[in-house]
């Protein structure tokens, strides 16, 4: 299948070429880092940003929603959102 757009280089802004299921841990990175987290299943999201030692608790996000952000890390503890999706 033709992709028109192939010719053209990736950006943090861009499309998500590819997903990836999360298995949130404490100490295990991401094998990739993201550019969006879908969450399928509403609840907490602990993670570290991409280039931060600070982490971070998204709380009460709802189901269907995207955290459009570049995560290194998305932790086990503080972690009650299921179903996560990495999109790189």
């Amino acid at each position: 299948m033709p992709d028109a757009f192939s010719s053209y280089a990736d950006s943090p802004l861009g499309p998500s070429t590819h997903a990836f299921a999360i298995a949130p841990h404490d100490t295990n990175g991401l094998n990739q880092i993201t550019k969006a987290i879908y969450v399928g299943t509403a609840g907490h999201v602990a993670l570290r940003p991409v280039n931060s030692a600070t982490d971070v608790l998204y709380q009460n996000v709802p189901a269907g929603s995207y955290l459009t952000i570049r995560a290194s890390h998305v932790h086990a503890t503080g972690t009650t959102a299921a179903n996560l999706v990495g999109e790189a």
